[in-house]
C-alpha cells in the first residue's frame, strides 16, 4: 500500500504549483495626502480603462503564454499600503473588465507621508510569495515626490533588482499647493536616478491630468509587451549624479508647518 501514498498526494502537488504568466505586473499607486480626492478618482479611473483597453487585451494576448497576473495596491507611507485588487489572473477580456469594475468599485481617502521604499520593500515580498510564475516580474510604481519616509529609497530599489524585480516609473508631475511644498521639479530625473532599474526600465513622466489615462494604458501595453522606449534605456545607461535623499531633506525642511496650530 506504500506505493499508494505517492500517487495519491501527486494531484495535489499538481495542484500546489504557481500558475505560469508572462508577467507578474504589481501596480504601485500613490494615494499620498497631496494628492486631491478628484486626483485619487483619475488614477483609479485611468487605471481601469487602460486594464479594460483593446491595446492592453492586445499586449496580453501577444505575450508567449497569453495571460499576465496582476495586483493594484494604493501606498503612502512606509507601512501605508492598501490593496484594492489581489493577485488576480488576466487572460480575457472578461477577467480584465472584472478587474477595471474592482478598481473603481469605490474610491477611498489618500493616506499620510510618501515611502517609495516602503512600497517597493511591500512589492518585493508580494511577488516573492504569490500564486504565479512570471517570465518577467514588474514593480509599475507611480508618484508624485519623491521618498520622505522609511529607508533610502536606492537601498530598497537596489534589494528589489537583486531579486530580478525590474522596477518602471510614471512620475506625476502636475502641481497643486502640498506637491509644490515636497514635490520636486525634476521628479521625472529623480525617478530615473533613484527608483527605476533593472532590465528594460523605463519611465513614463505625466505632466498634465489629462494626459494620466492615456500615459497608462501606454505604459501597461509597453510592461507587458515587454518592449520598453529605446530612449528611456539609452538614459538609464548614464543617470546623471542625483541627491537620492531630497525628499527627506525637504519633510524636515517644510515640516513644521504640519506642527503649527
Amino acid at each position: 500500500m506504500r506505493w499508494l501514498i505517492p500517487l495519491l498526494l501527486w494531484p495535489l502537488s499538481l495542484a500546489a504549483d504557481p500558475a505560469e504568466v508572462d508577467v507578474e505586473l504589481f501596480l504601485a499607486v500613490d494615494v499620498s495626502r497631496s494628492m486631491t480626492p478628484a486626483e485619487l478618482e483619475i488614477q483609479r479611473r485611468g487605471y481601469a480603462e487602460a486594464l479594460a483597453s483593446r491595446d492592453v487585451m492586445g499586449a496580453i494576448r501577444g505575450g508567449l503564454i497569453g495571460r499576465i497576473a496582476v495586483t493594484y495596491v494604493e501606498w503612502a507611507g512606509e507601512n501605508a499600503q492598501r490593496v484594492v485588487v489581489p493577485w488576480t489572473l488576466i487572460e480575457t477580456p472578461d477577467q480584465a473588465q472584472d478587474v477595471a469594475g474592482r478598481i473603481t468599485a469605490q474610491f477611498t481617502q489618500g493616506m499620510r507621508r510618501t515611502s517609495i521604499s516602503g512600497v517597493l520593500a511591500y512589492a518585493a515580498h508580494s511577488i516573492e510569495t504569490n500564486e504565479f510564475n512570471g517570465l518577467r516580474r514588474v514593480i509599475d510604481v507611480s508618484g508624485d515626490g519623491p521618498n520622505n519616509q522609511g529607508q533610502p529609497v536606492i537601498e530598497a530599489r537596489d534589494r528589489v533588482l537583486a531579486l530580478g524585480i525590474t522596477i518602471n516609473g510614471l512620475p506625476l508631475m502636475t502641481e497643486d499647493g502640498i506637491s509644490r511644498m515636497f514635490g520636486i521639479e525634476d521628479l521625472d530625473a529623480y525617478y530615473r536616478a533613484c527608483v527605476i532599474g533593472g532590465p528594460g526600465a523605463f519611465l513614463i513622466p505625466v505632466h498634465d491630468w489629462a494626459q494620466f489615462a492615456e500615459a497608462v494604458r501606454r505604459k501597461l501595453v509597453l510592461e507587458i509587451a515587454g518592449q520598453p522606449p529605446r530612449l528611456w534605456q539609452v538614459q538609464m545607461r548614464a543617470p546623471a549624479a542625483y541627491d537620492c535623499l531630497i525628499g527627506e531633506k525637504l519633510w524636515e525642511r517644510n515640516r513644521r508647518y504640519f506642527d503649527m496650530p
